[in-house]
Parts: structure tokens; sequence; C-alpha cells
């Protein structure tokens, strides 16, 4: 399910050239999702791992994902002696 969702999100991004030659890369369904390369698949392989710290930083916090359900928590549960 993370997969699929990581594949689906990755197969929307819009890429573009920019002016100085380098690549820029977004996923324009989530706002700061974002990356910037000197190669097409440099870009690509950065914004997978924004897109994955994002996925995890939500969840870390309890922020629910639009198309993901994964049911788990991140947060610290208490240790006991």
């Amino acid at each position: 399910m993370l997969t699929e969702f990581i594949t689906k999100k990755l197969n929307s991004a819009k890429y573009k050239i920019l002016e100085d030659g380098t690549y820029f890369g977004e996923i324009p369904s989530i706002k700061g999702v974002w990356a910037n390369s000197k190669n097409l698949e440099g870009c690509r392989e950065e914004l997978r791992e924004v897109l994955e710290d994002w996925v995890l930083l939500n969840v870390k916090s309890g922020e629910k994902i639009r198309g993901l359900n994964i049911g788990i928590s991140l947060k610290k549960v208490p240790q006991y002696a």
C-alpha cells in the first residue's frame, strides 16, 4: 500500500528544465514536495526521497494522508523498567 501510494504520486510528478540547465520536479498535489538536480534521473531520485520523508513526517505527527491508510503510528511508546 505504501509502495503503491509513492508510485502513484511519482507518476503524477511534473518535471521541467530550468534556465540554468538543471531539472526541477514537483508533485502538484502535495505542497512543498519538490526536487532539483543536474539531470532528470537525479531529480527523480531526489523527488522520491523527499516524498518518502514527507510521508514519514506526516505519519509521525499523526497527520492523515489522503489516499494512504497504513494504520501505524511512529509516536514514542513509554518504556517500562
